[in-house]
């Protein structure tokens, strides 16, 4: 069957104006960057290079090449079956609390070492610190329940010298805690983020894979094969998404001071109400919700925090 070329938008306006991914892919810049995923690139049914999407090994692939071509990364690896997320969201993600702190500092965005953010669940691809050190010379602190993926954030950072002096990874040692455990006495971050799993169980998960691969191919696979992988701690938890956020907010009031911004993803529009009247009963000074659109899917960041206007001013994020 013959498909007409498809016409594709010049620019993927949805993205972030600072994003580096509005453009369409450049598959002949990515290989020479990253010629092995020249092994993963074809025509498709329009006769534009692309990759395979339901193909983990490809997605993998592309990201690696993302990486090296516009973060310099010149070692980038996940054990098998780990979450490989896709680039573009994540950058959107940190371009947008990029403005949430330039907010509070006279619309100028911070940037520098002294700037420190914490990751919860970096997970083994250590995507959020590579784009915040990276764009912004940020500082990270990146925590997870898994000692595989920390092992493997951390030899990520030990190999590419522009993260070295920037990303430290600790390990959560009680599953259940968020910050506990992770935050230290007198530390402080500016800003906290944090992909929380999104389904309440592995069945949930599969059947939600099973139904965006039939929408997309219009057949029903015999087995769900995730292309963005995920380990279960990385895909779902007891309560889902809501549960997981509920806790977290809980948590963070004891943390009100060591931290100027609390974040997270929000995918389903559904738990917004319920996160925003908890935010209200924990009595939150500030919340904000920054929306995000990647293709036809739009996600979200609740922000919040504890910090009254004076705390707020005291902060200073030019300091030394």
């Amino acid at each position: 069957m013959q498909y007409k070329n498809k016409k594709h938008a010049v620019e993927k306006t949805q993205l972030h104006i600072r994003s580096k991914h509005r453009d369409r892919y450049n598959f002949k810049s990515l290989i020479t960057t990253c010629p092995e995923l020249s092994l993963f690139v074809k025509p498709n049914k329009y006769g534009d290079a692309s990759i395979n999407f339901f193909d983990p090994e490809a997605v993998k692939t592309l990201n690696k090449a993302l990486l090296q071509h516009h973060y310099n990364i010149e070692y980038w690896d996940i054990p098998k079956h780990y979450l490989c997320p896709p680039i573009p969201g994540r950058a959107d993600y940190i371009h947008n609390i990029a403005d949430l702190l330039a907010s509070k500092n006279n619309n100028k965005i911070p940037t520098g070492k002294h700037i420190k953010c914490l990751d919860i669940g970096v997970g083994a691809n250590c995507v959020y610190p590579i784009i915040g050190a990276t764009t912004y010379n940020w500082s990270f602190v990146g925590s997870d329940i898994d000692a595989t993926a920390i092992t493997s954030a951390t030899k990520i950072v030990q190999r590419n010298k522009n993260l070295k002096t920037n990303v430290e990874l600790r390990l959560q040692p009680t599953p259940r805690n968020f910050f506990k455990g992770i935050i230290r006495n007198d530390e402080r971050f500016d800003i906290t983020v944090c992909n929380p799993p999104f389904h309440a169980s592995l069945h949930e998960a599969e059947a939600s894979t099973v139904r965006k691969l039939k929408n997309l191919t219009k057949k029903t696979p015999l087995k769900p094969v995730l292309n963005f992988a995920g380990k279960p701690n990385e895909l779902w938890c007891e309560g889902g998404e809501a549960t997981f956020v509920k806790n977290m907010i809980y948590e963070s009031r004891r943390f009100g001071t060591s931290c100027f911004w609390f974040t997270t993803l929000i995918s389903k529009e559904s738990n917004l109400k319920g996160v925003s009247k908890l935010l209200e009963k924990v009595n939150a000074t500030e919340v904000k919700i920054l929306t995000m659109g990647q293709g036809n899917k739009i996600s979200r960041i609740v922000a919040w925090t504890f910090l009254n206007k004076a705390q707020q001013d005291e902060w200073g994020f030019t300091r030394n």
